[in-house]
């Protein structure tokens, strides 16, 4: 890998200052709360008429662009090395003071790398961009991943953080308590937790993702970075409420993906959210591991009391985000996924988003199950029982007339396992799932190849009124 120089202060580029005032960190805010804050042009945005139902079919552009080791030459390293693994510090580049706020410590200095990806032009200016990764991260390592828009002209905004993470929490030995860092602001763009959001006006047209790879000075240890990315996605700012149906594709399948609620948690560890209400995310993400036989070992869970179906409590704290308050910060639980093996092979897991429950078809007929975002309220999704700001559950499958089978752990909020296995209307499960830009969990061995999403850049019908960055509950 070729070398760039770093940056005069690493910490100008890690350290952007959050926004003043924010005090409800238990829940993201809507994209149009988002926009509003980066100025006039957003609210413009959101003032355009409502269209009629025949009006309502815009298109939605999707493009996502992964790299991994086979690949991750192409990026450019800077105090790093490439090898069959991924990306590791070689010759550390830079330091880095950082002060954790989210625990009593003092400052701590670490040395740092970097790895940027390419470029990535994906045809069309793109709106909201998630970023994924997954790495190992010995005691006393970390990674951030940053990320900055670019417009036609060439001009790129400051570089923003999407996370600082570690694989364990500090009680388990991690350098740094996982966290994202919301509130920054930049040209046009803001980060709410996980998503990098822009005005209507701010035409960017291309991205480039940032890893800093950091360790304690003095030390010899590294993190090693095997997958990062990003999906970016053209979200409409206009308001609708139809949302067209898609065409079942035919594939009758159920995964036998176990069935776990949320709400036997209710109470649990008040440290990473409490469980019940709060664990939609983290038992999604259970349930999805548990499926691949890759799941917490008896002595991971140990410590798990009560135990009943602790690999969800163990899910929780491994993928706590500090700064959200909550379990529902979409990449750490992928990245969550990523360190776990099945048979020997380890994990990957990323965030993406997909044209319509067709596109997901092919990953279920592949035995790939997905993690989906919702949202909806107690009357738009039949047989529920609830509704909700944001949630996540498990698409395992789909009945004979292409209804969708899903794992959901908050089935009518009752505590009862055997209550989530639940079978939604297709058409008000794509609403549903509109209003996350149909945002999607993939989690699977690193050798399974299952049929790709939507096509980078590809033109994609949904609803103006989908809103993305919904509020999640886990």
């Amino acid at each position: 890998m070729t070398a760039t120089p770093m940056p005069r202060s690493l910490q100008d580029l890690a350290e952007p200052e959050p926004t003043a005032g924010r005090t409800d960190r238990s829940r993201t805010p809507t994209r149009r709360a988002v926009l509003g804050a980066l100025g006039g042009m957003a609210v413009a945005a959101a003032t355009v008429a409502t269209p009629t139902t025949a009006q309502a079919a815009v298109t939605r552009r999707i493009a996502e662009s992964f790299w991994r080791p086979a690949t991750m030459g192409a990026g450019t390293g800077a105090g790093t090395a490439l090898g069959a693994a991924g990306v590791r510090i070689a010759q550390p580049t830079g330091r880095f003071d950082y002060r954790d706020p989210h625990r009593n410590a003092g400052t701590v200095t670490y040395e740092t790398a970097t790895w940027d990806s390419p470029v990535v032009t994906p045809g069309f200016a793109w709106t909201e961009l998630i970023a994924s990764w997954n790495a190992e991260t010995p005691p006393g390592t970390w990674v951030q991943i940053l990320v900055r828009g670019i417009d036609a002209l060439g001009t790129a905004t400051a570089w923003l953080v999407l996370g600082r993470w570690a694989a364990a929490d500090v009680s388990g030995g991690a350098a740094i308590t996982r966290a994202s860092l919301d509130g920054q602001r930049t040209a046009g763009a803001a980060v709410s937790t996980d998503t990098l959001v822009t005005g209507a006006a701010a035409a960017y047209r291309s991205w480039q993702l940032r890893v800093v790879l950091l360790r304690a000075a003095g030390t010899t240890a590294t993190p090693v970075v095997r997958l990062a990315g990003a999906v970016a996605t053209a979200v409409p700012a206009t308001g609708s409420t139809a949302e067209a149906t898609s065409r079942f594709g035919g594939t009758v399948t159920t995964l036998a993906v176990p069935t776990y609620s949320q709400e036997v948690h209710s109470g649990h560890y008040t440290a990473w959210g409490g469980g019940g209400e709060a664990w939609c995310s983290a038992t999604t993400t259970a349930m999805i591991l548990d499926y691949w036989g890759a799941g917490p070992t008896p002595a991971e869970k140990a410590w798990v009391s009560p135990a009943t179906d602790a690999q969800v409590d163990v899910a929780a704290r491994m993928v706590y985000d500090a700064e959200y308050g909550g379990t529902g910060n979409w990449p750490f639980n992928t990245a969550y996924a990523g360190t776990r093996a099945t048979a020997g092979v380890p994990l990957e897991g990323f965030v993406t988003r997909l044209a319509d429950l067709a596109a997901a078809e092919s990953y279920l007929s592949a035995g790939v199950p997905l993690g989906v975002s919702l949202s909806f309220s107690a009357d738009q999704l039949t047989g529920a029982g609830y509704g909700t700001g944001g949630h996540l559950m498990v698409l395992v499958g789909f009945d004979g007339a292409g209804n969708p089978v899903v794992n959901d752990p908050a089935s009518h909020l009752i505590a009862d396992n055997a209550r989530v296995r639940m079978t939604y209307q297709r058409g008000q499960f794509e609403r549903a799932w509109a209003e996350s830009g149909r945002t999607a969990y993939v989690i699977r061995p690193s050798t399974t190849i299952a049929a790709p999403p939507t096509p980078s850049g590809a033109r994609v019908p949904i609803s103006p009124g989908s809103r993305s960055v919904p509020r999640r509950r886990g």
